[in-house]
């Protein structure tokens, strides 16, 4: 729903010649091992650093490995990124995998600092809304500045005016497509 029509566009098809995956979450699942509480109501998040991957991790990392075995794909051209559960996903996915991805981009997401040094190679653009009331831009913050304490090379981008939705703002960034592209494991 969010994003595809990016990619989608005659010119950028042309300029960015890509296999494109928007894998969906399973009901009563989660891509990322997190749990969350309404708390005076918002929501708190605990990220765990390690445990078994969820049903939609697991699915999706599937597709994956199937997708990279079935195509011709640029095993160092390979990115992540998602939105909001996908935004946390993009750091499960990444510590999960973390020698097969180039670069991510996760959009109002979290993840567990703990786990950053297994991240650290992967090139980051992270992108929040700053009046996010749904996912703290907080969560996007903290791994932010644990990624870079790392050595990862992180791009952080928070707008100032924006709620939960800062896919709109990020897939509209003039220069996400060819900073992503240019990116090689």
């Amino acid at each position: 729903m969010h994003g595809a029509k990016l990619f989608l566009k005659e010119a950028v098809r042309k300029e960015f010649p890509a296999i494109v995956v928007f894998p969906q979450c399973p009901q009563k699942s989660f891509w990322s091992n997190v749990e969350f509480k309404m708390n005076e109501g918002k929501r708190t998040f605990a990220f765990k650093a390690d445990g078994e991957p969820t049903l939609g991790m697991k699915l999706a990392q599937q597709l994956l490995y199937q997708l990279l075995k079935d195509y011709k794909i640029h095993k160092k051209k390979v990115y992540v990124g998602g939105l909001s559960m996908g935004g946390m996903g993009t750091f499960e996915i990444v510590r999960r995998n973390p020698k097969l991805f180039a670069a991510a981009i996760p959009i109002c997401g979290g993840g567990e600092p703990a786990a950053v040094s297994k991240m650290k190679k992967v090139k980051w653009w992270v992108f929040h809304g700053a009046k996010d009331d749904v996912v703290p831009p907080a969560l996007s913050v903290t791994m932010v500045e644990a990624l870079k304490e790392a050595g990862a090379s992180v791009k952080f981008t928070l707008y100032p005016d924006a709620n939960h939705n800062s896919w709109d703002p990020a897939f509209a960034e003039p220069e996400l497509l060819t900073w992503l592209f240019r990116i090689k494991r």
